[in-house]
């Protein structure tokens, strides 16, 4: 399936992608430029009708850095629901979830995770 690129996100995707968190750019040093498994991977992605954290085509993945946020606000959690529904029913993605503790504590276990998916 051919993935609708919305251009209305162009703008909002090259802002976002200046202006990453720092658990973005700490994952995005480590999958940028073809380093896990000569994938490549794509930062602020706009997918349909989101702009996801990171994507690699070859694999149709999706991977999405939650801060506290999505885990303590109700509304947020809701929407991230309909999101990964979104991409994985509709547009046939799959899509990893990872929090910002994830990111700076554990990176070697998402890296795996990562590694797991893609093999």
């Amino acid at each position: 399936m051919k993935i609708y690129y919305n251009s209305n996100l162009k703008n909002l995707s090259r802002k976002l992608r200046s202006h990453l968190t720092k658990e973005e750019v700490r994952l995005w040093n480590r999958i940028r430029r073809k380093q896990l498994n000569n994938l490549q991977f794509y930062r602020q992605k706009p997918l349909g009708k989101y702009i996801v954290d990171f994507y690699c085509t070859q694999q149709k993945l999706v991977i999405e850095i939650d801060g506290g946020q999505h885990y303590e606000n109700g509304e947020i959690i809701n929407e991230d629901k309909i999101r990964t529904d979104y991409l994985e029913k509709i547009l046939g993605l799959r899509v990893l979830r990872f929090t910002n503790n994830d990111i700076m504590r554990n990176m070697e276990t998402v890296f795996d995770k990562i590694l797991e998916v893609c093999n």
